[in-house]
C-alpha cells in the first residue's frame, strides 16, 4: 500500500496525518503538535520525526507533502522540493516570516532523516494565483511588483477543498456560481469565486491582511507605521511583531484569541463584547463587498474552526444580509447542519468541514501520479 505523509505546519502548531494514496486518498490517522512556540519548535521537529521512525512509518511512505504557505511569484504549482527550490524560499522569508521558516526546518529535517522519500510542496497561494489583474495589483508604486509585491490570497488548500466538496454534495452547476467562502479559524479569510475560479480574496501580500484574525490585526491604516515610528519609536520588526500576534481578538480583548473564551465573557466583559463585534462586522462588510465584486450571491460556505463551530458568529455576521438574499433557519444554524438558510433563501448558506491534510494528499497524489 502506498501511504503519504501529510505536513500542516503552521506557526503554532503542527498537524500531520497518514494517507493510503489513490484518487481519493484514505485517511489512516491524524495528530496535532499544538501550542509550539517559536523558541519550542526544534522540540516539537523533533517529537515528530521520533514519531516518525517508532511508528516505523517511515518503510512504508511513498512521499511526503508539505503545505507551504507562500511561494512568492516564482512557486505557486505542486512541486518536487528541491535544492533550489528551498534556496529560494529561504530568500522569501520576508514575504512570511510568521510561517516560511518553521516549514522550512521541517522539509530540511525530514531530507535529512529520510532522504530517499520524495517531498512535495504545496503551496497554500495556488487557489488564487490567477487573480484578476484588477485583483491582483497593489496601489503602490508599480516598480515593486516586479519584485513580487503584489496580492497572493491564502487558505488555498482550504479553498480547492470546500470547491470540491461543494460540487460533490450540490452538484457542478452551483460550484460554478457565484460563491462565498469563509474559512474562519485563528487565521480567517473570504473569498470571491465565480465559474470555479478566484476572483477575490481578502487576505493579500501576507496573510496578515483582511479580517481581525486571533491575533491578526487585518487591514490598516498604513498611516499607523510611521505615527507609531515617531511616538513610540516603534521599529518594522516590532510593527510587525505587534499585528502578527498582539492584535485581533487577544488586541481588543485583551485577555484571549480564542473566540470561544470571548463568548464565554462577552456579558461580563465590554472588550470581549467589542473584539466579538468588531470580527463579525468586519466578516459583513467584506461579504457585502464580495457580492458587489461578484455581481450577485448564490452561495456562502462557512467553514474552519470558527466558521463550522460557531453558530451564534455564524448568525451575528449574517444578521442584517436579508437584503443580499442571506436569512437562516435559526434550529438548522443551531445544529451546525450542512446547510442553514431557510428553503425560501435567494442565497443558499452552508456549513462545509474543511480539510486541509486531505487536499495536500490529493496533490501529492496527483503530482507523483499515485493510484492510477
Amino acid at each position: 500500500m502506498q501511504r503519504i505523509l501529510t505536513i500542516n505546519g503552521g506557526s503554532s502548531s503542527i498537524k500531520y496525518a497518514l494517507f493510503a494514496a489513490g484518487d481519493s486518498p484514505q485517511q489512516i490517522m491524524k495528530d496535532e503538535i499544538e501550542r509550539v512556540g517559536s523558541n519550542d519548535h526544534a522540540v516539537a521537529v523533533k517529537t515528530l520525526m521520533d514519531w516518525t521512525e517508532k511508528s516505523n512509518t517511515h518503510d512504508k511512505l511513498t512521499a511526503i507533502g508539505h503545505r507551504v504557505v507562500h511561494g512568492g511569484p516564482k512557486y505557486y504549482k505542486p512541486q518536487l522540493i528541491t535544492a533550489e527550490m528551498l534556496s529560494e524560499l529561504r530568500q522569501l522569508t520576508p514575504f512570511d516570516p510568521e510561517h516560511l521558516p518553521a516549514e522550512i526546518i521541517l522539509i530540511e529535517e525530514f531530507q535529512r532523516r529520510f532522504p530517499h522519500l520524495p517531498q512535495i510542496a504545496c503551496f497554500d497561494t495556488a487557489f488564487h494565483h490567477d487573480l484578476p489583474r484588477v485583483a491582483q495589483q497593489l496601489p503602490i508604486p508599480r516598480r515593486y511588483e516586479a519584485q513580487g509585491v503584489r496580492r497572493y490570497g491564502f487558505h488555498g488548500l482550504s479553498y480547492e477543498f470546500l470547491m470540491d466538496e461543494l460540487a460533490r454534495v450540490a452538484g457542478s452547476k452551483i460550484a460554478q456560481g457565484k460563491i462565498i467562502l469563509a474559512h474562519l479559524g485563528s487565521g480567517a479569510s473570504l473569498a470571491a469565486v465565480c465559474d470555479g475560479k478566484s476572483l477575490d480574496t481578502s487576505m493579500s501580500f501576507t496573510p496578515t491582511a483582511g479580517v481581525p484574525m486571533g491575533t491578526r490585526s487585518g487591514d490598516l491604516d498604513p498611516g499607523l507605521v510611521g505615527y507609531l515610528a515617531q511616538t513610540e519609536k516603534m521599529s518594522a520588526q516590532q510593527f510587525n511583531e505587534m499585528v502578527n500576534f498582539k492584535s485581533g481578538l487577544l488586541g481588543i480583548s485583551e485577555t484571549s484569541s480564542d473566540l470561544r473564551d470571548l463568548l464565554a465573557h462577552e456579558s461580563q466583559d465590554v472588550r470581549a463584547a467589542e473584539a466579538i463585534a468588531l470580527f463579525c462586522y468586519q466578516i459583513k462588510k467584506w461579504i457585502g463587498a464580495f457580492a458587489a465584486a461578484l455581481s450577485g450571491l448564490e452561495t456562502l460556505v462557512f467553514s474552519g474552526g470558527i466558521g463550522e463551530n460557531a453558530p451564534t458568529i455564524r448568525a451575528r455576521i449574517c444578521a442584517g444580509l436579508e437584503f443580499l438574499g442571506i436569512k437562516l433557519d435559526e434550529k438548522q444554524n443551531s445544529a451546525n447542519a450542512d446547510v442553514i438558510s431557510v428553503t425560501n433563501s435567494n442565497v443558499s448558506v452552508r456549513v462545509i468541514h474543511t480539510n486541509e491534510e486531505q487536499m495536500i494528499a490529493k496533490t501529492v497524489c496527483r503530482a507523483l501520479k499515485l493510484g492510477k
